[in-house]
């Protein structure tokens, strides 16, 4: 995704069905495989999950082949790099990035901390003699 863009209540919860198919290990869905997984919590017309899934796969956070006459969806980015995508686009409102990302670092648990240490050595021992971004 070139830049963040927001995703509503519906358009979220359609992206949710397919983050849960991928991270299943699931093929891409149509729109009758979304409908019924949604079935359970919402009364949606399957019109409306077409609609949906369209105006995603236009603002670029699917993609969609053709499977005969239906077409099938898939997320062009997981949920963890839509999030990421969300916080860079917060962070790059502030105007001092380091003080928000201070901050932020500030604000996470024991647990994070070291999640965040893991990714920053990961990062480092993949890019020999090269420092981590600013």
């Amino acid at each position: 995704m070139s830049a963040v863009k927001g995703l509503g209540e519906l358009e979220r919860t359609v992206m949710e069905v397919l983050w849960a198919r991928e991270d299943a290990g699931l093929a891409a869905a149509t729109a009758r495989d979304v409908s019924r997984a949604l079935a359970g919590d919402r009364d949606l017309a399957h019109t409306t999950v077409m609609t949906v899934l369209d105006r995603l796969a236009k603002k670029d956070f699917l993609q969609r082949e053709r499977d005969g006459r239906a077409w099938r969806y898939r997320p062009v980015e997981s949920r963890e790099g839509y999030v990421a995508e969300l916080m860079l686009g917060a962070l790059n409102e502030t105007g001092d990035r380091d003080a928000a990302l201070a901050h932020f670092v500030k604000s996470v648990s024991r647990d994070e901390i070291d999640v965040i240490r893991q990714a920053l050595a990961d990062l480092t021992s993949r890019t020999p003699g090269k420092e981590p971004p600013a």
